[in-house]
């Protein structure tokens, strides 16, 4: 029999605290008295209204763990019944050791674990991963974990000089999300494609102050650059699609990286996405880094969105740049 993978279950863990547009410039003026902050900044800009906030003593691997834990607890399975756990995310609690073995530790997992890194594409990476050892069967279920904590990336002091690449760190959100991989007598992921252009790294970074202490600290984001480092991607993603013989009209649910609304239209333009094929999360959680994906897998299935045997288009876009297109069928 062949073996094949598919995403069985998703779960995401929302915290309570929210945190509106107004309250983040209001933040910002007190912060930067220098800067004359036209109000509705980041509603125009972004398009956000409001971002999820953690509790101050919460850290990525709890978030995950919370997550982690609810996706058992909905998938009834026990802790023995996982095979191997994954950790994805632009946050960590560590640089030493691997933050999949906080998360295993704190939601009662001895499985191997470890983390996989690709900025925002993490959770699609770990996709490709769990497939490929699924496939090969070397595991039989894969729980894909992610914690994120960007408001704590927000830079309050800043310069009308620095305003143009410190105003996207205010969208970060906080939450954790989670997803079950597992092996299928009939295809779940049924095709894929990773892209990259390095050459557009520098359009957003975010440097170790422990191992880059003399660059720029803090998150630094030209949204300029990174949608033009995307352009070709986006093309590149296309000619797969018509080399699959999909039409994306035909998709029953399109998920793609949201870090900001103008983005996702522009997105959505290009690829010929119907706005009714999105379920939008930036406007009232902000940007979910590398949980974005799993965030809208989670509110498709608890709005009734997925039944089985519908088709998924996952669209991965991070800084780098990179980008991934991924097939599912639910």
């Amino acid at each position: 029999m062949s073996r094949y993978s598919r995403i069985t279950h998703a779960a995401v863990h929302l915290p309570v605290r929210r945190q509106r547009g107004t309250e983040i410039e209001q933040l910002l003026r007190r912060h930067s008295p220098s800067l004359k902050l036209p109000a509705g900044l980041l509603q125009r800009t972004f398009g956000l209204e409001q971002r999820t906030v953690a509790d101050p003593g919460d850290l990525p691997s709890d978030l995950a763990a919370r997550a982690a834990a609810q996706l058992l607890h909905t998938a009834r399975l026990g802790t023995a019944d996982i095979d191997l756990l994954l950790f994805a995310a632009v946050s960590a609690d560590v640089r030493e050791p691997a933050n999949a073995h906080i998360v295993a530790a704190k939601t009662g997992l001895s499985c191997p674990a470890f983390d996989i890194g690709n900025a925002c594409n993490g959770i699609i990476n770990a996709l490709q991963v769990a497939d490929a050892l699924i496939r090969t069967g070397q595991h039989r279920r894969v729980l894909i974990t992610c914690g994120e904590t960007l408001t704590r990336l927000s830079r309050w002091n800043l310069t009308r000089d620095q305003l143009r690449t410190g105003l996207t760190s205010l969208t970060g959100a906080d939450l954790g999300a989670a997803l079950l991989v597992e092996a299928s007598p009939v295809p779940g992921i049924t095709g894929s494609v990773f892209l990259a252009n390095s050459a557009g790294w520098h359009a957003a970074t975010l440097y170790d102050p422990h191992h880059a202490p003399d660059h720029p600290q803090g998150l630094h984001v030209d949204s300029e650059a990174l949608l033009g480092s995307f352009v070709d991607l986006d093309v590149q993603g296309v000619q797969w699609l018509k080399e699959q013989h999909v039409d994306v009209g035909d998709l029953d649910l399109v998920c793609v990286h949201q870090p900001s609304v103008p983005f996702v239209d522009t997105f959505r333009t290009r690829m010929g996405i119907d706005t009714a094929q999105i379920i939008p999360t930036f406007p009232h959680t902000g940007n979910a880094a590398a949980a974005t994906l799993p965030l809208q897998l989670a509110h498709a299935v608890g709005r009734r969105r997925l039944a089985p045997g519908d088709t998924v288009a996952l669209f991965g876009l991070a800084s780098g740049a990179s980008g991934a297109v991924m097939l599912l069928r639910w």
